[in-house]
């Protein structure tokens, strides 16, 4: 289905989201916020378990916190962008931490959100991102 047919709330509610966050209570509390308003988010704890469900997966928009034990936001979004650059990014930067967001957005990332996270601005970036990451798998078809 290509964006022209569809509605953005039509191309959000079928959006493959995929959380990467190592904090469980945070996945948990946005999962259920987002499934309350009809969207589904995966989550993932580690770059690793990203990358590895981007291979059997196809995704529209990775929400990805900046802090992670094993790889921080900024390597795991380079690793996608180059295996997946129509994959667009959000990255979660904590204590107004805009220097990582910037750097993020330089890196690739679409957008960055600060935590604690106000979802209302979150799923504004998402139904951005989600209608440029399909603009950009028709682009990559043609």
């Amino acid at each position: 289905m290509t964006l022209g047919q569809l509605t953005q709330s039509e191309a959000i509610a079928q959006a493959e989201l995929l959380l990467v966050d190592d904090e469980q209570a945070f996945c948990r509390d946005l999962q259920e916020r987002m499934h309350s308003i009809g969207l589904q988010l995966r989550a993932a704890s580690c770059c690793s378990e990203a990358l590895q469900f981007l291979e059997v997966r196809e995704v529209d928009v990775v929400i990805m916190d900046m802090q992670m034990p094993e790889t921080d936001g900024i390597e795991c979004l380079r690793r996608v962008k180059q295996r997946w650059p129509e994959v667009e990014v959000i990255l979660l930067t904590g204590h107004a931490s805009v220097q990582s967001g910037i750097e993020g957005m330089e890196s690739g990332a679409f957008d960055y959100c600060l935590k604690p996270i106000d979802v209302p601005d979150l799923l504004g970036k998402v139904e951005l991102a989600v209608q440029k990451a399909l603009i950009n798998k028709e682009l990559k078809q043609n």
